[in-house]
């Protein structure tokens, strides 16, 4: 039952409903409409407003803070529309995957090679705006490339290329007469300052790089990019939706003794209507580089942190060294991308060792079972090694796996998805599931994680 004030005489009485006698009896109301509050439970906090409200001027004061509290959301609701402000996404539960693909507004092309090389060469189309992410595996590779290009690339226009760093399998399709800086002009150009390369390969690019800037392009060095120095921006806006940011590495501002550690990362952020996507590709970082990512965005602030991503490009085409817990722990990626030719015994005839590695696969997959890779070898043998005793596949030719992969997002916010040949998982292939015997017993490739099973 409730209780409530009553006057008695000089006095104020607080009574509950049915009694006979008062519960208690104060000698000013305030001291009474208190207690009596308190014994119907409301708040402390309720009793104060109550208790501004009866000052004189207390209503006034009340309209004031209402006027002022709707204005500052009138103002808000006008940033966040001409998008000075952006609000925060939970890609968990916004993301919403299907087959196909949405040309309007952003799309990212992981190609095929036309080789069994691994390597990396990605086309972004952001409106009307053309980026290449690396061109490799080989020289030949051009001619494929640029076959696929064109189907997008109308102008003959790469408004940004980006070199990630001076490996053979992301930079060789940029040389030579028929390669990307022959074949487009380049406007922006940005790569890596460190590099432990003296090929003739990287002096061709870093040749050809010239001559385009001597022609009118831009060049810049990542950490030009993330110190906003010489002209260079850390984020460049492509579109009224899509943003491309310089991710921070300490290796853009010193040597590695690995190459792959001086990869330029790049973050796309898709915005559309108050709802942000992000797609993070990370050249071939290794454990160190992404250690120091890690390090850098340690959620202390808001610049500071890295969101969680609708894709992420497996870092180093699913070697054992790169895309770590340390990285994958704060993108919590939704899909994952593998550029590279499944199984090929291009590096190593070790099954353990060949792309994707179980150690990758293992990561991976406590985030994500969307696993996709663009090609196969396209026959192979096992033989056992003589000198190891440890069986071997020894691989010949490609074709594709997925095949081109297509990651696409427009105006509903959704994120399609659509490759060339099929959209199987990794998990689900023949390859992953092939069994070799082994002193007379049949053991799988890559064994499925529990969280695949």
């Amino acid at each position: 039952m409730a209780y409530r004030v009553v006057k008695s005489g000089s006095k104020y009485a607080v009574k509950k409903d049915g009694a006979q006698r008062a519960s208690k009896t104060f000698t000013s109301k305030a001291e009474a409409d208190d207690y009596c509050d308190k014994m119907n439970g409301v708040s402390k906090e309720v009793r104060t407003i109550k208790k501004i409200s009866k000052k004189k001027g207390g209503k006034a004061l009340i309209v004031v803070v209402a006027i002022l509290l709707v204005a500052a959301a009138v103002t808000l609701f006008f940033l966040y529309k001409k998008g000075y402000i952006k609000l925060p996404s939970n890609n968990k539960k916004n993301l919403e995957t299907f087959e196909g693909v949405t040309y309007e507004d952003f799309q990212i092309h992981f190609m095929m090679l036309g080789n069994d090389k691994a390597g990396d060469s990605i086309y972004i189309k952001a409106g009307d705006t053309d980026i290449l992410i690396d061109a490799g595996s080989t020289k030949g590779s051009a001619s494929t490339l640029k076959s696929y290009i064109n189907n997008y690339c109308k102008d003959g226009i790469l408004e940004y290329v980006i070199a990630t760093h001076g490996d053979q399998d992301h930079i060789s399709a940029f040389t030579g007469n028929e390669g990307i800086f022959k074949s487009y002009e380049c406007k922006t150009i940005i790569d890596f300052e460190y590099t432990t390369k003296t090929t003739g390969t990287y002096n061709d690019y870093v040749s050809l790089r010239d001559e385009e800037v001597a022609s009118g392009a831009k060049h810049y060095y990542a950490s030009q990019c993330w110190n906003n120095e010489g002209g260079a921006q850390r984020e460049y806006e492509l579109s009224d939706k899509v943003t491309m940011s310089i991710i921070y590495n300490k290796y853009y501002f010193e040597k590695s003794d690995d190459e792959n550690n001086h990869s330029v990362c790049t973050l796309f952020t898709y915005t559309n209507n108050g709802e942000s996507h992000y797609f993070l590709l990370t050249g071939d970082l290794e454990k160190k580089g992404e250690e120091s990512v890690a390090a850098y965005y340690d959620k202390s602030t808001k610049e500071k942190t890295l969101p969680e991503v609708d894709l992420f490009k497996a870092g180093h085409h699913g070697s054992k060294t790169s895309s770590n817990d340390c990285l994958l722990s704060l993108i919590k990626p939704q899909i994952c991308v593998v550029s590279c030719c499944c199984g090929t015994d291009e590096y190593t005839e070790n099954i353990e060792n060949q792309f994707p590695t179980q150690q990758f696969i293992d990561r991976i997959a406590k985030y994500t079972d969307r696993v996709y890779i663009t090609s196969i070898y396209e026959t192979y043998t096992v033989v056992k090694n003589t000198e190891t005793g440890k069986l071997e596949i020894n691989t010949d030719g490609f074709k594709a796996m997925n095949g081109n992969i297509i990651v696409s997002i427009g105006s509903e916010n959704k994120v399609g998805l659509a490759a060339s040949n099929n959209l199987i998982k990794l998990k689900d292939t023949d390859w992953f599931k092939l069994e070799i015997e082994k002193d007379g017993t049949k053991q799988r490739v890559r064994t499925t994680p529990d969280e695949w099973k």
